[in-house]
């Protein structure tokens, strides 16, 4: 484990490397990494996603074991349960707006970042496993 941040994770942060194990490619390695971040540092995520992301980004427990630990595999169901419950009780408008705000995001991340050199025509979000370099 190569040193990293040390916030509250009591020693150092694994690399992006280190979740190659469970992503497709580097970038999708980077992604997660900053996704475990968020939900370090986020309280609205509960306590349960924040113990699991400290978890992973102190090597505590790889990434591959955390997702099949039914304990966080619940908190994950859980919480994905409330996002699409609010998602459906959008009103028009605040779909509209999720929805503009989202292209933005992408937009920023691209200009950042540049173009997803793995990105699926049909769908620019996800990596089909089978075309994986």
């Amino acid at each position: 484990m190569a040193a990293g941040r040390d916030d509250d994770l009591g020693g150092p942060e694994i690399t992006d490397d280190e979740l190659l194990d469970v992503a497709d490619n580097p970038r999708q390695a980077a992604e997660l990494h900053r996704a475990l971040r968020t939900l370090a540092s986020n309280d609205k995520v509960g306590p349960e996603l924040q113990q699991m992301a400290r978890e992973v980004l102190s090597g505590r427990i790889g990434m591959r074991e955390a997702i099949q630990s039914d304990r966080y595999l619940s908190a994950i169901g859980a919480r994905l349960g409330e996002m699409r419950a609010a998602a459906e009780n959008l009103s028009p408008e605040e779909r509209a707006a999720s929805e503009k705000r989202a292209v933005k995001l992408r937009e920023d991340y691209e200009a950042e970042h540049g173009p997803d050199p793995y990105a699926d025509d049909d769908d620019e979000w996800t990596v089909r496993r089978d075309d994986r370099p």
